[in-house]
């Protein structure tokens, strides 16, 4: 679903960000599960380097995404996934352990992976740093074997809850950030995996607004300089 004004559900999102982290800024979940439901859905740009003094109102942290449905203002990704899986069974079954799996994945992605191999990719930026020498190789022992526990668990399943769900979303998102790095790319399980997430034309879809939101700034700033 395209990008609709005055929709009632809105997406806080950033206006700019490096080049390196075009793709992989949080506020792709949201959208993609929106596209995957087809949501419409309305965006709010807000700067990346000068955050305004009213947004951390709505997110202590002053980080994205926040959604808006309605009245409602939910921030943090996986909490606002959780919401919009409960608009939707394609998102997140109703009831039984089917529910339960998926909720207990979304919680994993997001607190027993991400924190680790964010980790190890932030440490790239510091590597020159002896702290930094020090803490890389016990840190990718401990993920290298989080990562076979987790394609042990996934094992033949072409979804890591049985059938695709927030659960995918939040842990797509989570290793597509490592999909270039040997602790996805040899691991077939989790590689493919990876790759029959993100073929799904939803995540395409998402993708590509966010794209288009930080060309259409760049495209503003270029006009309004000439």
């Amino acid at each position: 679903m395209p990008v609709v004004e005055n929709a009632p559900v809105t997406i806080t999102a950033f206006e700019w960000v490096p080049d390196f982290a075009r793709g992989y800024v949080r506020d792709l979940r949201p959208r993609w599960a929106c596209e995957e439901i087809g949501l419409d859905y309305a965006e709010r740009l807000i700067s990346a380097v000068e955050r305004p003094d009213w947004y951390f109102g709505e997110q202590p942290f002053g980080q994205v995404p926040v959604m808006k449905d309605g009245a409602l203002k939910i921030f943090e990704s996986g909490a606002i996934l959780l919401h919009l899986g409960e608009k939707d069974e394609r998102l997140l079954p109703k009831t039984g352990q089917a529910r339960t799996d998926a909720l207990c994945w979304l919680f994993a992605a997001l607190n027993s992976v991400e924190p680790y191999t964010l980790e190890v990719l932030l440490l790239k930026f510091s590597i020159d740093e002896e702290w930094a020498k020090l803490r890389l190789p016990s840190l990718a022992g401990f993920v290298e074997q989080r990562l076979d526990l987790l394609a042990d668990a996934l094992g033949e399943k072409e979804y890591i809850s049985g059938r695709f769900s927030i659960a995918d979303i939040a842990m797509a998102t989570v290793l597509r950030e490592a999909l270039h790095t040997e602790l996805v790319r040899l691991r077939p399980r989790l590689h493919d995996y990876v790759a029959r997430c993100l073929a799904r034309p939803a995540f395409d879809k998402a993708l590509s607004a966010q794209l288009a939101a930080f060309n259409r700034t760049e495209t503003q700033k270029e006009k309004s300089s000439s």
